[in-house]
């Protein structure tokens, strides 16, 4: 009979890899449904203890515990007086089948919707009855533990776990295993195997520490959710940016309205564009169902303030919905979010869109935007820009000629674009963004609406080593309606460019000056901060570039000096994978040859016993030669003092003696792998440093030397 403590390992197993997913739904959503789940898989393995003949209705009786179990935590919501309803099982198969999909598509921390929730505990009950089965009717317990790291690796695929988190769980799943051995009348097994994997776990807990203070590779872990994205039918990428010109000339009809506390100085964007190949700007990246809180946006490294407004869309074109740079959560509608560029759409095609939206602004003072630099790591924002125009290309060679990229040298080329050139008003209008229409806006015209401004920047921009993007969007509306309610029309409608700064994130800029046109209030928040500098900013020929670091002097840059300790750590982790390769290594070729050895027929099955007997004396340091017979095998290990490996060989040399020489071939395969077994018996007995030596020596997957 198995014991209650081995029952508990393997629910604890399968336990762990669903709380794997707390980066996905949070702690404390899952640590309810699963703890329920492990419950009542016990309480059915319970029932079999005291009442044998329930034994064969374990499984079942554990299924359907578990169900309910995963109906009354989930979405007890759809049940009636905690009966589960055709709403109730509605709701569980949809999760059981699409929630891991739709999770995927969804941003992290997901909400707590039974049809998203619901795969994760289903996945540990699915894992805990078949390992409490495994358990309970095979010989080998730590095959009970199969389900639960199955569970664990489809936790991996979604996030997963690094550095001192990883070590915990290895270590944790190490415990669980060794307890499963002791409660299993094994126990005796679990020194020997201590030993035999202590050097592997040692190294992995090294190079895991090691991983976790330098990744000399710098990328993020693979996860599922990098190949996921809810799909967006291709009407519904039209860009608002051929729409400037039309709604400046309509600018009544309402787009929406907003109440909240919103800086009057806030824009709207619709639509970040960041792909151009010359003639078109198109958004890129992916869309997903917001979740319950998405954190401060990529590259916001300084404290941020959470903001909100309930916003009413009427007549917003498309898909594309006003929000904001760094959105934090939108509840109320169903919608979509791009969380690399902040875009919001409509996950359902509707005539109007009520929300409540929150967003992240960052807090930064004029002092740290004079002197603060680009960040080129983030998402779009050195693009591709076609085939540039010769005239072009020349032009922003001439500007800001000696300056590095800086928030400076990109506050200095917003204020050549507005210096030099006019806004287009009235109701001649140039439109279009391409670089024919680009070519007349900066050297023939230099006339232009916000949608020439912005492009325009952005190219010069890229040009200059600045990361910038364009973004189509709504200013901050004059009119109020009765109940503080802010009117956005058609005529507030602009295009503006971003830059991506250091610590920040992406900063607005307005070259064409047309975010100020309406609204009155004082700018505030990275609004307030860029207006400052702005203000401050001396003329282009007294620039200077802002003091690098002493680790990113230019002479360090210039010289190419070499940095030894990128060097050093990979060399560490290719010696650590090396001696866990051959501390696991050598034990699995040499198990997998005496499997094979054992499979043999006849005769060629003594001979295999005879070939294992002399590499495992091999190993622990015994003269071996191709000329030895069974017998001077035996004299040699007579050293070792142990009767059981002399014996052993004196069996095995009489079965070798009658599967050559009898005549009549007599079947003695077994009898000579008994006497194998008698060897190793002995030479366990040895001191654990000279089994240590013997298991990783290679030399034994080698043929003995020839004399």
């Amino acid at each position: 009979m198995t014991s209650r403590a081995g029952d508990v390992a393997v629910l604890g197993a399968a336990a762990i890899g669903g709380l794997l997913f707390a980066p996905v739904f949070g702690f404390g959503a899952l640590l309810l449904p699963i703890a329920a789940v492990v419950i009542a898989v016990y309480g059915a393995a319970e029932l079999g203890r005291r009442f044998p003949g329930s034994v064969p209705w374990r499984p079942l009786v554990a299924l359907a515990a578990g169900l309910l179990a995963v109906i009354e935590t989930v979405s007890p919501a759809t049940t009636v007086a905690g009966i589960p309803t055709g709403e109730t099982l509605a709701v569980l198969a949809d999760g059981a089948v699409h929630g891991w999909e739709l999770t995927l598509r969804s941003t992290w921390p997901a909400r707590h919707e039974p049809r998203l929730l619901a795969f994760v505990p289903l996945a540990v009950l699915l894992a805990a009855i078949p390992g409490i089965e495994l358990l309970h009717r095979l010989r080998r317990p730590l095959l009970a533990l199969v389900p639960g790291l199955l569970v664990l690796v489809l936790s991996q695929a979604y996030v997963a776990v690094t550095g001192f988190a990883a070590v915990v769980t290895g270590i944790g799943y190490a415990a669980i295993a060794g307890l499963l051995l002791l409660t299993t009348g094994q126990g005796t097994a679990l020194p020997r195997l201590l030993k035999l994997i202590a050097p592997g776990v040692v190294l992995g807990v090294v190079g895991a520490l090691a991983l976790t203070v330098a990744d000399p590779l710098a990328r993020p872990a693979y996860s599922l959710k990098d190949q996921e994205s809810v799909p967006v039918t291709e009407a519904s990428v039209v860009s608002p940016l051929a729409e400037i010109a039309y709604r400046s000339r309509n600018p009544s009809p309402e787009v929406f309205h907003y109440t909240g506390d919103t800086p009057a100085s806030r824009r709207w964007p619709l639509v970040v564009l960041d792909e151009f190949d010359g003639s078109n700007w198109l958004p890129g990246g992916g869309f997903r169902r917001m979740g319950a809180e998405v954190p401060p946006a990529a590259g916001i490294e300084v404290p941020a303030v959470r903001h909100q407004a309930v916003l009413d869309v009427t007549g917003s074109s498309g898909p594309w919905l006003p929000g904001q740079t760094s959105p934090a959560s939108a509840t109320g509608a169903d919608v979509l979010v791009d969380e690399a560029r902040g875009t919001l759409v409509a996950g359902q095609p509707s005539a109007r869109s009520r929300y409540t939206l929150a967003w992240w602004e960052p807090e930064v003072a004029r002092d740290a935007l004079v002197g603060a630099g680009m960040n080129p790591r983030l998402t779009g924002g050195l693009g591709g820009l076609g085939t540039v125009p010769p005239a072009i290309d020349e032009l922003a060679d001439r500007l800001l000629p000696d300056l590095r990229p800086s928030f400076q040298t990109a506050v200095a080329l917003e204020r050549f674009l507005a210096d030099g050139y006019r806004l287009a008003t009235g109701d001649d209008l140039p439109t279009g963004h391409g670089w024919p229409q680009l070519r007349r806006f900066l050297i023939d015209d230099k006339r232009g609406t916000s949608e020439q401004f912005a492009a325009a920047y952005v190219v010069l921009a890229r040009l200059k080593g600045i990361p910038a993007r364009l973004v189509v969007g709504y200013r901050t509306p004059g009119e109020v309606r009765a109940g503080d309610a802010h009117v956005v029309r058609n005529g507030d409608i602009i295009a503006w460019p971003e830059v991506a700064v250091d610590k920040v994130g992406w900063v607005p800029l307005d070259p064409a000056g047309a975010a100020k046109q309406s609204g009155t209030a004082a700018a505030s928040g990275v609004s307030a901060a860029v207006a400052e500098v702005r203000t401050q900013l001396p003329p282009v020929r007294k620039l200077e570039n802002p003091r690098l670091p002493a680790s990113e002097s230019e002479e360090d840059g210039s010289t190419g000096a070499w940095n030894w300790q990128p060097t050093a750590l990979s060399v560490l982790i290719g010696l650590g994978a090396l001696l866990v390769s051959w501390s696991v290594g050598v034990p699995g070729l040499t198990a997998v040859r005496a499997w094979r050895r054992r499979r043999r027929d006849g005769p060629a099955a003594v001979i295999g016993a005879w070939a294992e007997a002399r590499d495992r004396l091999r190993a622990h340091g015994v003269r071996v030669t191709t000329g030895m017979t069974v017998r001077d095998l035996a004299a040699s290990a007579s050293v070792f003092g142990e009767a059981s490996t002399v014996d052993g060989l004196h069996s095995l040399a009489r079965t070798v003696d009658a599967a050559l020489w009898s005549g009549i071939a007599p079947n003695v395969a077994g009898e000579a792998w008994a006497a194998v077994r008698s060897v190793r018996k002995g030479l366990r007995r040895r001191p654990w440093r000279s089994r240590l030596r013997a298991a990783v020596d290679v030399r034994v997957l080698f043929p003995p030397r020839r004399v």
